[in-house]
């Protein structure tokens, strides 16, 4: 009996036999070249904020000396905000380390600003929330964090004043709560030093440390003013001290 002719759909070719082509849409073929070699499969990345600033431009590429500043400013503030948000002080100042020109820095600064990309009112507000509720930080200590991202003296007050003081006050009880274990046998003085050092390095003021600490040594039985410590004269000899040095 004659061979029939093989169709597509017959089940795997046998030995000597060319079977239909096996490569699909996420498989790689030979090359077209004759080589031998296997090219790879496209990579599909998710737009990111590239897309935004400019569609037809790419996320990463290279700056050479002959490189249009303003592309390159664009390319290092792309970068550095595909990472994480960033203040405008922050990108000004990766491109000054990168030698990138004052007029070209400041274009594209103004640029990603106007596209949304820079927002150090945002920022801010999303600083101090994650701080405060990750860290426990206070207002003064978040203030000095954000004063050190080149953050607008505007900005600071609106985000840190957005905090609820209550919230900051049971946010201290917690800290104190949870050293307050480690410092047990420990003599007073050392107990109250340690819980509010505690505070004051989070940027707590020291009424209210130690009002805090005097409060969770209460719930734990001690009474501070019998035993010769009197917390609430300590935190008005701090805070004088500090109205001073001011």
């Amino acid at each position: 009996m004659p061979d029939r002719k093989r169709r597509a759909g017959d089940g795997p070719a046998g030995p000597g036999q060319t079977g239909p082509d096996q490569t699909g849409p996420d498989q790689t073929g030979p090359d077209e070249t004759g080589t031998g070699q296997v090219r790879p499969p496209a990579l599909h990345l998710p737009p990111g904020p590239a897309a935004v600033a400019s569609p037809s431009a790419p996320l990463v590429g290279g700056a050479g000396p002959n490189a249009d500043p303003v592309e390159h400013a664009r390319q290092v503030c792309l970068r550095l905000l595909t990472s994480q948000p960033r203040t405008r002080s922050q990108l000004a100042s990766a491109m000054q380390r990168r030698g990138i020109p004052t007029e070209a820095a400041g274009a594209v600064l103004a640029r990603f600003t106007e596209a949304g990309l820079i927002d150090d009112a945002a920022f801010a507000r999303a600083w101090v929330e994650s701080r405060h509720h990750g860290k426990g930080l206070a207002r003064r200590a978040l203030s000095a964090e954000l004063k050190q991202r080149g953050v607008d003296g505007q900005d600071i007050t609106a985000a840190v004043g957005a905090l609820d003081p209550a919230d900051e006050f049971a946010t201290a009880r917690r800290l104190v709560a949870k050293g307050l274990g480690a410092t047990r046998g420990k003599p007073l003085p050392v107990r109250v030093r340690r819980l509010v050092g505690v505070l004051a390095r989070k940027g707590y003021p020291a009424p209210l440390a130690y009002r805090v600490v005097r409060e969770a040594l209460e719930q734990d039985g001690i009474d501070a003013v019998s035993e010769g410590v009197d917390l609430d004269d300590m935190a008005l000899t701090v805070a004088d001290g500090d109205d001073e040095a001011g």
